[in-house]
């Protein structure tokens, strides 16, 4: 068991590029780590590492036995997973990162009724509109509503959501109705914005002409700017309501103000893209089984939610 405790920091190491950093990830002191690697390093008779005062690589070797690595750690999961699959009931911590507005409403709510069926796996949730870097963080799984395209992750779907753009009646009778998407260049718009985000380009979609309105419509991106930006989704809605501006927004989150009234939504014929509700995982020939049963219990369940509560949100 040192032997691959010694490869899971090895990997880790690796991965993040430093002994610290893997120290933090892995709650050990940077010494501890250090220690792990040497003794592996004796246990080989091979430097695995080059270390210099301002970076840290895999020699050749070590590249080499990192894949190796992979490959054993992925082949003691699937054992696992196997047992588990068996009859075994799945056991051990999940750690999850969700959006805070679907965490509060959606997923917190689920998490007892899985700890119920499943009292042997813990979840350790961790709430952020920042899209968390899964293997920096030590994510096992990660709530995800965005356009995905990183095929490094494995993906999940659970549904496409449709978005709109809402503002309070105050405010858009204060500053006018926008007619077409160029507008928003001359408005308040009140952005999602974080390091890493793109929430500050919004593509809007067009009628197609020719065709009655129907068939694929025209895509226009644009570059928003605002005087108020945020990283919780939730602040925008407020300040929305407020009368601030002009927000983006899933229509699921939203759906209830735009039936009282309180929100309007903004340019109905020019929606933004949708984007994609979905499970994402660090890729892995096999899911560990307290991974795969979250997951399962998961899917039906918010979807479900989802199309019973705001049946127009979704595609």
């Amino acid at each position: 068991m040192a032997l691959l405790e010694n490869m899971r920091v090895f990997v880790r190491v690796v991965d993040l590029g430093s002994l610290s950093a893997a120290g933090r990830n892995l709650r050990m002191s940077p010494a501890l780590v250090s220690h792990r690697i040497q003794q592996l390093e004796a246990h080989l008779g091979a430097r695995l590492l080059n270390r210099t005062t301002r970076q840290l690589q895999a020699t050749e070797t070590g590249q080499v036995f990192y894949q190796h690595c992979l490959e054993v750690l992925e082949a003691v999961e699937r054992a696992h997973s196997s047992i588990a699959a068996e009859g075994g009931a799945p056991s051990g911590s999940v750690r999850v990162t969700a959006p805070l507005g679907f965490g509060r409403r959606v997923l917190g709510p689920l998490v007892p009724e899985f700890r119920a069926a499943n009292p042997m796996v813990d979840v350790r949730l961790r709430l952020s509109d920042h899209l968390l870097d899964l293997l920096r963080e030590s994510v096992d799984m990660a709530i995800r509503m965005a356009t995905l395209k990183d095929s490094s992750f494995v993906v999940r779907k659970i549904a496409d959501l449709r978005r709109v753009l809402v503002a309070a009646p105050r405010y858009l009778e204060a500053r006018g109705r926008p007619k077409a998407p160029s507008d928003l260049l001359e408005h308040d718009c009140l952005l999602l914005r974080f390091p890493g985000t793109q929430q500050y380009r919004w593509t809007l979609t067009s009628p197609a002409k020719g065709d009655g309105g129907t068939g694929e419509g025209k895509a226009t991106k644009l570059a928003i700017a605002g005087p108020m930006d945020a990283d919780d989704g939730d602040v925008l809605t407020r300040w929305a309501l407020d009368g601030q501006g002009i927000a983006l927004k899933p229509l699921w989150e939203v759906a209830d103000e735009v039936k009282s009234g309180a929100l309007e939504i903004v340019l109905p014929d020019h929606p933004p893209e949708p984007v994609q509700l979905a499970i994402v995982y660090p890729h892995r020939t096999m899911l560990p089984a307290k991974v795969q049963s979250l997951s399962d219990f998961l899917v039906p369940r918010v979807r479900g939610q989802l199309a019973a509560s705001h049946p127009d949100a979704l595609l």
